[in-house]
């Protein structure tokens, strides 16, 4: 009776020590600048004197946009962390 051996595939990286790639790296930097780019977009919208109220604190920029880019940014490290190339 004849036995058969499984083998496992091995995964096909640069370096068998390192679980992430240049590529990788290459998307956490994307995904670090996207975030970074949310919170310059929050930024401002103060007053320069306490007695009067700027409106533009509350910019759709500020409420919306930004920490949709945040999220997103978050969301793209993630992504780069798991992506197999």
């Amino acid at each position: 009776m004849k036995q058969t051996q499984k083998t496992t595939p091995e995964p096909q990286s640069e370096n068998p020590r390192m679980p992430l790639t240049r590529r990788n790296y290459l998307l956490l930097a994307i995904g670090f600048a996207i975030i970074v780019l949310g919170f310059v977009l929050m930024t401002g919208g103060g007053s320069d004197s306490p007695d009067e109220f700027n409106y533009a604190m509350f910019s759709w920029r500020r409420i919306t946009l930004a920490p949709i880019l945040v999220i997103g940014g978050f969301a793209f490290e993630i992504y780069a962390i798991l992506k197999r190339f």
